[in-house]
């Protein structure tokens, strides 16, 4: 049974429902947990979602239902840790001074074989760093990258770098296309997936050095990469390719971008449902049409993205995931061990 390491201390909401999304995760996807924190409250945590259970409104916006789990039933260990990483700090120096923090411990578990990885919704660089120095790097790969999944009109995209590393090299943008392709085909099941760089312009000269230098590197290697050229931002959710590769800076702001316009627009069409009684009118009418939307568009059905390029699971969650999040990132993580995404990415540099 494949096992999951859950940073229970990291997030805005630790560990009420980190706690509840992880065994929530192991009845519905049947895998065992490793609760890595502080162990008085871990146990405080699991005794309450048995008896009083936890309300969620499963990613889906309307009413939330009270849900509860016999956790006697579920295979669940728990890691002390006794220190905790706060998001304001630097993570270079908290993963060195902090060596009994829930994050360093629960990437240990799965440095150590006692779990298969490693599920946390705190401080991503404390994520990020533990995982480069306690699992290491997949031979080939220069700097890990953070894998996002998003929606749009036809399937799920993949973009990398989603802000794992501000400063790349062309060939750290081809790593990133590799590890991005290799993902979405073994773990969203898309068969040749089609790589575009982001760009200002779709013409192979456009933009800055890297930008160009990047897509002289994967047109030559077309070969083994399906690249499709250049994409603009405007493209991104068009299905016009299956990979979009970037800088960490670039794709983690056309990620903060995407989802304010996304809140923004929901909020306005809120506003308007409640103008005046023609629009409450329309508004109920249209209240189911935009739970099914939201439900598409929802971060929480994502649950977590993927850090590419280590030797070892780590799926990174948003700071403010509850319970519904944290399970799908439980999930995000199993089909990446279940699949072997990271095997298959050290392959791609053995052949």
């Amino acid at each position: 049974m494949t096992r999951i390491a859950i940073d229970a201390m990291g997030g805005d909401h630790a560990p009420h429902e980190i706690v509840a999304g992880a065994v929530w995760a192991a009845q519905e996807y049947g895998v065992a947990l490793e609760l890595v924190g502080k162990q008085d409250r871990i146990e405080q945590e699991l005794d309450r979602v048995c008896h009083e259970g936890f309300y969620s409104d499963c990613g889906k916006a309307g009413k939330q239902r009270r849900i509860r789990i016999d956790t006697s039933k579920l295979d669940i260990k728990i890691t002390h840790a006794s220190e905790i990483i706060e998001m304001g700090e630097a993570p270079g120096q908290a993963i060195r001074k902090k060596k009994k923090s829930s994050i360093v411990l629960a990437v240990d578990a799965v440095a150590t074989g006692s779990s298969d990885a490693v599920v946390a919704a705190g401080s991503t660089g404390a994520a990020m760093a533990s995982s480069l120095f306690g699992l290491g790097r997949i031979p080939g790969i220069d700097r890990p990258a953070i894998a996002v999944t998003l929606p749009t009109i036809k399937r799920p995209i993949v973009v990398i770098d989603a802000g794992a590393n501000s400063n790349c090299s062309p060939e750290m943008l081809y790593q990133f296309a590799v590890m991005g392709a290799t993902f979405s085909k073994n773990v969203l099941g898309i068969e040749h997936p089609r790589v575009g760089v982001l760009n200002i312009g779709e013409e192979a000269g456009k933009g800055n050095e890297l930008a160009q230098h990047t897509y002289k590197l994967l047109e030559d290697h077309q070969e083994r990469i399906n690249f499709v050229g250049n994409i603009e931002g405007k493209e991104i959710f068009l299905s016009v390719c299956d990979v979009v590769v970037c800088d960490g800076f670039v794709g983690n702001v056309a990620l903060k971008v995407t989802e304010g316009t996304s809140q923004m627009l929901f909020r306005m069409l809120k506003q308007e449902f409640k103008a005046d009684l023609l629009g409450k009118i329309i508004g109920l009418l249209a209240k189911p049409f935009m739970k099914r939307i939201y439900t598409k568009i929802n971060y929480e059905e994502f649950g977590g993205a993927l850090l590419l390029g280590v030797k070892g699971i780590t799926v990174i969650s948003h700071g403010r995931s509850k319970a519904y999040a944290i399970k799908n990132a439980v999930r995000v993580a199993k089909e990446a061990v279940e699949t072997g995404v990271n095997e298959k990415i050290a392959k791609f540099y053995e052949e």
